[in-house]
């Protein structure tokens, strides 16, 4: 091809200049608002990876909660915990006395096995000098009358539960260390949920990464005028955990510690009655997959399967997390996570312990039957 000459170079490049805008760029016209709350973007990426509906193995579900059902009612739950490959669920919403025999009796006729029970404190009458001590012995009835299995200890202990001045009472308030001896005798776990993600005790401004949870649903926060910090929070129940070393705690979601997983594996070190479970913060390993994995290799004796509410189709995310490879996949709530997820593929012996052989020797008298 000859050479143009530089005059007809220069006006080739002026012709070009010349062309109008639209046809270099897109449309600007005036734009709809969009709030950040609807902004959702569909990835780009392509990477390989499926989506995983049904788990590799049983796994037993220690953190769920099932409350006022019926025969029909309870057999549409087993009906969907067979399609995930569920063998177990734990109740942790039981109560306590005639109501606790009442719904384990109830699940043991519809499903025999399928289902374990978690007795629950009743608080009333808690300024009462012998209140420990009369709760210690209902929840030995609880547990040798009733059926419960373990003490699910809810988050309004240390948050919202006062006494009859209205003063806080902290989770390693004295009055409860009967309750925790006799949890230790009688061999069950108590599983206790303390605090919340520490997000919800910051400023709910443009530096908090749960500022669209927190903006959809204010009353999640924890302003520092209603309530402790975080850190004192937590600090009261690593306390419980250090005086009473004869009793097994299942640290609730991952002890909301699974943003700081060094910090959370120092805890693992130095309390041995401490294990730990993933309801409803899967989106924390999945964010930091070479440090996660890691992690539960590491503790994959100390680890949990656990998902806290009952919506079948969101299981799927923790399959995926653990069990995958997959990059870049999304979290099935926007509002907790809006950042991707990315898969740990934990080894088959791994997998197995957390989805059911650890809870298997955490929780008593649990069904052998449905596991390989």
């Amino acid at each position: 091809m000859p050479h143009l000459p530089l005059a007809r170079l220069c006006v080739l490049a002026l012709t070009l200049l010349s062309l109008p805008l639209a046809a270099q760029r897109p449309p600007t016209g005036p734009r709809p608002p969009m709030p950040f709350e609807t902004y959702d973007p569909v990835s780009m990426l392509k990477v390989p990876g499926r989506e995983i509906t049904r788990a590799k193995f049983p796994f037993i579900d220690v953190h769920n909660h099932q409350r006022r059902h019926t025969e029909a009612t309870l057999l549409k739950v087993v009906e969907e915990m067979d399609a995930l490959n569920m063998a177990i669920m734990v109740n942790l919403s039981g109560s306590s006395g005639k109501t606790l025999q009442e719904q384990v009796a109830l699940m043991e006729r519809v499903a025999p096995g399928r289902f374990v029970t978690f007795a629950n404190l009743n608080f009333q009458g808690i300024d009462d000098p012998e209140w420990g001590r009369r709760a210690a012995t209902q929840l030995e009835r609880d547990v040798k009358e009733g059926g419960a299995r373990g003490l699910k200890i809810f988050k309004n202990l240390g948050l919202e539960l006062r006494d009859g001045q209205g003063r806080r009472i902290p989770t390693n308030d004295p009055r409860f260390d009967p309750v925790w001896e006799k949890a230790g005798a009688l061999g069950i776990p108590v599983l206790i949920h303390t605090a919340e993600p520490p997000a919800f005790f910051l400023p709910v401004d443009e530096k908090n990464e749960r500022w669209l949870e927190l903006t959809m649903y204010p009353g999640r926060a924890r302003p520092a005028d209603r309530y402790p910090p975080f850190d004192e929070l937590m600090a009261e129940q690593h306390a419980v955990f250090r005086k009473h070393r004869g009793t097994t705690f299942i640290n609730a979601h991952l002890g909301w510690y699974g943003q700081d997983l060094a910090f959370l594996g120092q805890l693992m070190d130095e309390l041995p009655n401490m294990v730990t479970e993933i309801g409803a913060v899967i989106y924390e390993p999945a964010r930091q997959p070479k440090t996660a994995r890691k992690f539960f290799l590491k503790y994959q004796d100390r680890i949990l399967m656990g998902k806290d509410s009952w919506v079948p189709s969101e299981y799927g995310t923790y399959f995926r997390v653990l069990e995958s490879g997959d990059e870049y996949f999304p979290y099935h709530k926007k509002y907790h996570a809006f950042w991707r997820m990315y898969g740990l593929e934990l080894p088959d012996d791994v997998l197995k312990k957390v989805y059911f052989e650890n809870a298997l020797r955490v929780i008593p008298g649990l069904d052998r039957s449905h596991f390989p």
